[in-house]
């Protein structure tokens, strides 16, 4: 064989070894891309069936917050969201921590036909923080049905307060409508996930918010952990005696488990939920079911009297 057809032959042999070379990198991409997906779904199944717990285990604050947190962690706030409610907080206790592991920076679209946003961009803002050194006798609630009235920058929201059910809950809801704590305040997280539901109550609009002091236990929690459509509950943390300042309204009968106070159930403005709802989130919290509503709504002005 002639030197220049050993060069060939050699040239020839070298490409056929890079070319097998570069075959066996790319099929060993492949499984490693195969072993990503692969993996990734089964977290994403794990994510969205760990939805439900890690809703009430938010990142609350001292009023609970973070507990039913429909807190996201209090689950970050949307830029929109932010300046509509500066200074607004959330918590749910009802914060109804929660969801589940989707990007914070998220979005979840409004829903079909959600039309244009029916409620204005809110003006009102939060008053200047309360705090006080205990939480009012349950005496207060005198052991009888009220009224609460939630005026919101949406409408009015009406619930009927169980005074006997949930004594030291009511007792909070009228200490603290009295001291007009709730003024100004931002409805800061809207569950979509798991857990269907309106978390209000958190001056701060950050979820970690409170009026100063905790009680408990919980009261009156559904024996079969379903929190139905219109139930109004206190939000909380991990512990029972953690409850505060923020509660949430549930728009969706809801599995629920570990105890949460309802206090009340609402008899009017349950459709102006629904709206906020059907807009969707802003951008969604560390739990990836819920975050600040795309549609914001606050607290104008509460008021509680005998029913």
């Amino acid at each position: 064989m002639s030197p220049s057809s050993r060069e060939r032959e050699y040239a020839r042999r070298r490409y056929e070894d890079w070319q097998k070379r570069l075959a066996t990198k790319r099929e060993r991409q492949q499984r490693q891309r195969r072993r990503a997906i692969v993996a990734g779904s089964a977290a994403a199944v794990v994510l969205v069936i760990g939805a439900g717990v890690l809703w009430l285990k938010g990142g609350g604050t001292d009023d609970g917050t973070a507990a039913l947190q429909p807190t996201t962690s209090a689950s970050a706030s949307a830029s929109s969201s932010a300046s509509a409610s500066a200074g607004a907080s959330t918590s749910a206790g009802a914060s109804p921590s929660a969801s589940a592991g989707a990007s914070p920076s998220a979005a979840v679209s409004a829903s079909p036909g959600a039309g244009p946003n029916p409620c204005p961009v809110p003006t009102v803002k939060a008053a200047a923080a309360q705090s006080f050194p205990s939480a009012p006798a349950t005496s207060l609630a005198e052991g009888k049905s009220w009224k609460l009235t939630i005026k919101t920058t949406c409408g009015d929201v009406v619930a009927t307060l169980d005074g006997a059910k949930a004594p030291a809950s009511v007792a909070n809801a009228i200490f603290l409508s009295g001291k007009k704590f709730w003024d100004g305040s931002p409805c800061h997280r809207l569950g979509l996930g798991g857990l269907k539901m309106l978390q209000c109550g958190d001056p701060t609009g950050t979820g970690t918010g409170g009026p100063g002091y905790q009680f408990g236990p919980v009261e009156n929690a559904p024996a079969d952990g379903v929190y139905k459509r219109g139930v109004l509950a206190m939000a909380r943390s991990s512990s029972q005696d953690s409850q505060g300042s923020q509660f949430f309204i549930v728009f969706g009968d809801t599995q629920l488990p570990g105890g949460y106070t309802v206090f009340g159930s609402v008899t009017q403005g349950l459709d102006l939920i629904d709206k906020v709802a059907a807009g969707g989130v802003a951008t969604l919290g560390a739990d990836g079911g819920s975050g600040p509503p795309a549609r914001a709504i606050s607290i104008v002005s509460t008021s509680v009297t005998p029913a």
